[in-house]
């Protein structure tokens, strides 16, 4: 009898935006050691986020399917920070985000920013660098019907 091999991974892409090579390096081992995703793209910025997204919508027949299912956004970045790439993101790419989670993961401190994080959207989820299995662990995302 042949039977279907169940996927260890929770996600099949992420993604992952931090202006800090290390941390996205560190932050890439525990999403892969977590068995969080399959697959994680990463950039340095928001810009190039944004370009390689609208790659995906605009050169695949189905993007939903590679689209990534969980965006990880560090919110102190040059030229363009977290919170303007969310702005950006939501008026730009708003039909692929359905099955989209937005995380801030930042080092800040600052009440501020989690307020600000929250008038973008109630969805948004704000975590604290650095990135652990438990924090991987705790949280839910709505799973991509692909048929």
């Amino acid at each position: 009898m042949i039977t279907r091999k169940e996927n260890k991974f929770k996600h099949k892409y992420v993604m992952l935006i931090d202006d800090d090579e290390l941390d996205n390096f560190i932050n890439e081992k525990m999403v892969q050691a977590s068995c969080f995703s399959e697959n994680t793209y990463i950039t340095t910025s928001g810009k190039s986020a944004l370009e390689f997204l609208s790659n995906i919508v605009n050169n695949f027949p189905n993007p939903e399917i590679v689209f990534p299912e969980v965006i990880f956004i560090d919110i102190n970045m040059p030229i363009m920070d977290g919170f303007q790439f969310i702005q950006l993101l939501k008026s730009t790419f708003s039909n692929h985000l359905k099955y989209t989670q937005l995380i801030i993961l930042t080092s800040s401190v600052f009440p501020e920013d989690k307020e600000r994080a929250y008038e973008l959207s109630s969805n948004i989820l704000f975590m604290n660098k650095p990135l652990t299995e438990e924090m991987l662990n705790n949280f839910d995302i709505p799973t991509k019907i692909i048929q």
